[in-house]
């Protein structure tokens, strides 16, 4: 029973190492603005690896914004280094002071975002296809703005608790058309 009790307080212990709240970024700079940051298209280059650290895909997104009401519309175009495209459309809604809410196609209910200085921190579930099969996973998402133009994202992928890999991605603000 000592036993059981040791390891469910080394299993708490280290499942609580990774949960950084996003208000510790608050006096970070420069200030994450999600609107201005879209203001202009944004290329991304990125990649996923295993939870081996192994490298599986690269890829490369160009992504459009436009504003909907209050809604900010990202049009994400993916296409991988095994030649693969996809199309991923997310509408951002405000949700109070700091807090943003996500929707996209293959994303399982809403995204939910807050943003603290230079940071902000996603969690959602996503529908990630793998071959054949279609996966449900959490996707535990940091964005840091590290100038104007310049954002690096790192995702956790989960599924039921264990990190089954990782994306990190580099974006960049391009000229206005």
């Amino acid at each position: 029973m000592k036993r059981l009790l040791a390891l469910l307080a080394l299993v708490l212990s280290v499942s609580s190492c990774g949960n950084v709240d996003v208000g510790r970024y608050a006096d970070q700079q420069p200030t994450l603005n999600l609107e201005h940051f879209f203001s202009k298209p944004v290329k991304a280059w990125g990649i996923f690896q295993k939870r081996s650290g192994e490298v599986t895909k690269r890829f490369e997104v160009n992504i459009e914004s436009r504003r909907q009401g209050n809604d900010l519309i990202l049009d994400e175009r993916f296409l991988y280094s095994d030649g693969t495209r996809q199309h991923r459309v997310w509408t951002l809604t405000p949700d109070g002071p700091n807090k943003w809410r996500g929707r996209a196609g293959d994303v399982v209910g809403e995204a939910k975002g807050e943003i603290a200085g230079n940071a902000i921190h996603w969690l959602y579930r996503l529908n990630l296809p793998v071959d054949d099969s279609t996966y449900e996973v959490t996707m535990d998402d940091w964005m840091y703005l590290m100038d104007e133009d310049t954002l690096i994202n790192r995702t956790s992928m989960s599924k039921f608790g264990v990190e089954v890999g990782q994306v990190t991605l580099f974006f960049r603000r391009q000229a206005a058309p």
